[in-house]
């Protein structure tokens, strides 16, 4: 019997939305570290907090909106329940979206432990930090100075917690966390664009609300989109699979045989969903 050594090489596109492998990985060490570094951050943001002495209306009233650098002086000027409350919605959908986008889409779906886990991680680490950091500035909000905003309001603890802003921090950190995450689970999707637009589009729009409601100057917004941003990116990249498995996961060798003929089968995914 005559063998016969036959190469045949398999070269396919795969493009379907089969879960293989996980563009992100869990390692139980880091994130018990990082679990528990924004919780601790949380709980020193509330016991700040506990410690901020609330204005009294003598010190209200001496307040003077010269006092103001320029770029921030104008937020003083404004004051609005309404887009207050609005801000409140737009960041929950933002949120939502988050939500929606794990739940909807089958290899995110498949994965959402990991997903759940990584945002849980965002949101402890941007709002503890943020909270701490208000606790120690203790910033007067742009509406203590507005004579049109409740006297109530101004004399609460929270009306010296303008730096920085906390809803621009979570909003934006959700956005970037939203599209990255998508990005890398969807990586041809040409819904990506779509994703970015929709999610940073809320973000902004939670930053322009709380700046209308007289709840926070630019630099307070500025600072929290800067932060978030940077959080809702870092946290994904932390945990994203190294690309140099990437071939090894791509390409499958095995041999083969028909009987009288034998030889290798190579098969080689250029995509990998």
């Amino acid at each position: 019997m005559r063998l016969i050594a036959l190469l045949i090489i398999h070269c396919s596109l795969v493009i379907n939305y089969s879960f293989a492998q996980s563009p992100y990985a869990l390692k139980t060490g880091r994130e018990v570290t990082l679990l528990g570094a924004g919780a601790v951050a949380l709980g020193a943001s509330v016991a700040l907090s506990h410690t901020i002495d609330p204005l009294t209306q003598t010190e209200i009233n001496a307040l003077n909106p010269n006092d103001i650098n320029a770029f921030d002086r104008k937020a003083v000027y404004r004051w609005s329940t309404t887009a207050d409350r609005l801000s409140d919605v737009t960041l929950v959908g933002n949120v939502a979206l988050a939500g929606l986008l794990t739940v909807g889409t089958k290899p995110m779906r498949q994965d959402i432990k990991t997903v759940a886990v990584m945002y849980l991680e965002t949101i402890l680490l941007a709002s503890g930090i943020e909270r701490t950091i208000k606790g120690v500035t203790q910033r007067t909000r742009p509406y203590v100075y507005n004579p049109a905003a409740p006297l109530d309001e101004k004399l609460t603890r929270d009306a010296r917690e303008s730096f920085f802003s906390g809803h621009a921090t979570n909003a934006f950190a959700t956005a970037v966390f939203t599209s990255e995450v998508f990005r890398h689970y969807f990586p041809h999707s040409k819904l990506k664009p779509v994703v970015w637009i929709g999610s940073l589009g809320l973000a902004s729009a939670t930053a322009v609300l709380r700046y209308e409601g007289g709840l926070h100057y630019p630099t307070d917004l500025l600072a929290g989109a800067a932060f978030g941003s940077l959080v809702g990116w870092g946290i994904p990249k932390l945990h994203e699979v190294k690309d140099k498995t990437k071939l090894g996961r791509r390409l499958d060798i095995q041999p083969w045989s028909n009987g009288p003929a034998n030889g290798i089968y190579m098969r080689l995914a250029m995509f990998s969903r």
